[in-house]
């Protein structure tokens, strides 16, 4: 059996049963392979944009035996992907631009698509705004910590009517709750997760330490303006970390929006 970090075991975990996987950007095919041999998936498309990592892919996929399950593409994003032609998109690995880049261009297949796994390395915020305004709906999140590193993850499908109603939405006021949910993930908050709480209880110290420099450095514009945007954050991660407590059934109706 082929070995496997485990945030590449997680985000593979959220690839539904039975399906025809793209794995884009799959680097030396990891994820494909794994989900093989578990017999989790029929077969796979893995892709790249650069001819070294698939030629990586290639020759582990002989190793393994898979030729006759993994095809491998040279692709720029989903670009060599034809509509309808997978059932699951991961894209892992990337920065969250990246990420909204291949969203953006290959609009018309991940749209078609069952469901997108996603691991932005970067960015989450904006790439939760993103698959929020673009209409897809989260069904699952996972968070792990490998290696000194945070890791969040995803399971998203697009629903066209979704799509319809948040763009009702979006001339009315941004709200603090839906924010906490861009920064944090409504699924990781709603389930308590505990990596996420382990994150948030560090992102809190460092909060402290930055509060305690601040308070040292002489007065001015720039010094102040720096202090709001601090309480703002400080405000967020305590709003977090209060789904933990006794105070979550107050935050609860926000994420059966």
């Amino acid at each position: 059996m082929i070995k496997i970090s485990e945030r590449l075991m997680t985000v593979a975990s959220l690839v539904s049963r039975d399906h025809v996987l793209a794995d884009v950007g799959t680097d030396h095919g990891y994820v494909p392979i794994y989900l093989i041999l578990q017999g989790k998936i029929k077969k796979a498309i893995a892709m790249d944009i650069n001819r070294g990592p698939l030629e990586r892919a290639r020759e582990h996929i002989s190793l393994y035996g898979m030729g006759d399950y993994i095809e491998t593409r040279l692709s720029d994003g989903v670009e060599a992907l034809a509509l309808g032609e997978a059932d699951s998109i991961l894209i892992a690995g990337m920065g969250g631009g990246l990420v909204i880049r291949i969203l953006e261009q290959g609009r018309e297949v991940c749209h078609a698509a069952k469901e997108l796994v996603l691991q932005p390395q970067s960015e989450l915020p904006r790439v939760r705004e993103f698959l929020f305004w673009e209409g897809y709906v989260t069904d699952a999140e996972e968070m792990v910590f490998e290696d000194g590193k945070y890791y969040p993850m995803m399971r998203v499908r697009y629903d066209a009517q979704i799509k319809k109603e948040r763009c009702a939405q979006k001339q009315e006021p941004r709200t603090f709750l839906r924010e906490l949910g861009f920064f944090y993930g409504e699924g990781l908050l709603e389930q308590r997760h505990p990596v996420l709480l382990q994150y948030l209880k560090k992102e809190r110290s460092v909060y402290g330490e930055i509060s305690a420099s601040l308070k040292r450095q002489p007065d001015s514009e720039k010094i102040r303006d720096r202090r709001a945007a601090l309480a703002a954050e400080i405000s967020r991660n305590e709003r977090a970390i209060a789904c933990y407590g006794d105070d979550y059934g107050r935050e609860e109706h926000y994420f059966k929006d």
